[in-house]
């Protein structure tokens, strides 16, 4: 008897850095993929893999881009290309050094559009202080694929390359930033929500803030919380490191307006894409420098701790703000698709 498939067809499911893409991904890809060099590969499931190379670790990481729209209030899929791939490699303790950019173009897109991607990418790429050295250019037929595509591919090096399955009891869980701003100005965008206060995506490279935490020294584990959001994020640290963590909801940074829209919508921000925040794991002791540190870095004004680590099995608990206590578990899916 032929052996069942696990997977007749694809869902954009699949694709939505929940818990279903990764359930996709260790049944279909990882066991048919060998692990043949050191460090940290594709088994890890990490932001980026790692390959010593004699006292440096060569960082690499690719990712593609099929954002809509492609404009967007705060950035553009431009912006957002380079910007997702230098912070995969940031928060892995890597300085970028370059990218690659392919793109995969629908016949009949306006030029005009291309070269606002274009100009947006090397302004970012500016920003990050990362060279744009090789590429690649595709057509595709009209309405084989929805205006444009981009993948990028990075590449970065380090002494020390720094893991999300690196948390150790009391740790201190530091973000960087504001929570929710990139998905749901996407999702109030493109639906024609009109909320009181305009939504801006949060997207910007974030390496110059995670090279000022691992400057300050104590940072044990990093992780760019995209899809799925920051419960996603801090429950894969979790598992991985074999530790529990608990989150303060208060203490948590969030904007009025991301607070108020999420009510309205119905979706909870935790679970929603963030494209210029990280999520660090510190020692208790070392917490507060780093805070007082990145604060002073562009995008990072509303860094906060957030919660403690402590001896566990990989469970996140949240105090709410009413002092109760709930579990925080990584969501199916990100609510809101094709953000990144």
């Amino acid at each position: 008897m032929a052996k069942k498939k696990k997977y007749d067809k694809i869902t954009i499911e699949h694709g939505a850095g929940g818990e279903v893409m990764e359930k996709l991904i260790k049944e279909v890809v990882l066991n048919r993929v060998e692990k043949k060099v050191d460090g940290i590969g594709l088994h890890e499931l990490d932001d980026g893999a790692s390959i010593p190379i004699e006292r440096q670790n060569l960082v690499i990481t690719t990712d593609s881009h099929v954002v809509r729209p492609l404009f967007f209030p705060g950035g553009d899929i431009g912006r957002l290309s380079v910007s997702g791939t230098v912070n995969d490699l940031a928060v892995m303790g890597a300085e970028p050094l370059a990218l690659t950019t392919a793109m995969v173009i629908e016949e009949g897109l306006d030029c005009g559009v291309l070269e606002r991607t274009m100009e947006s990418i090397s302004n970012t790429a500016r920003e990050a202080d990362v060279d744009i050295v090789s590429g690649d250019t595709k057509v595709m037929e009209r309405g084989e694929i929805d205006g444009l595509i981009i993948n990028t591919t990075g590449i970065g090096l380090t002494k020390k390359p720094v893991p999300d399955s690196g948390l150790k009891p009391g740790d201190k869980i530091i973000i960087t930033g504001s929570i929710g701003n990139h998905g749901l100005s996407i999702l109030s965008h493109r639906e024609g929500f009109n909320f009181e206060s305009e939504l801006k995506s949060d997207v910007r490279p974030v390496n110059h803030i995670t090279g000022k935490a691992v400057e300050v020294g104590g940072v044990n584990a990093m992780k760019d919380p995209t899809r799925g959001g920051l419960a996603k994020s801090i429950t894969d640290m979790a598992v991985k490191s074999g530790v529990d963590v608990e989150l303060d909801e208060e203490k948590i940074p969030i904007k009025r307006e991301v607070k108020s829209a999420s009510e309205i919508l119905g979706i909870d921000p935790m679970t929603v894409a963030n494209e210029g925040i990280a999520v660090i794991g510190v020692e208790q002791d070392r917490a507060r420098d780093v805070v007082e540190e990145i604060r002073k870095c562009d995008g990072a004004e509303d860094a906060a701790v957030i919660g403690n680590v402590r001896k566990g099995e990989g469970e996140v608990i949240m105090k709410t703000e009413i002092g109760g206590k709930r579990y925080v578990e990584a969501p199916a899916g990100d609510p809101i698709p094709r953000v990144c």
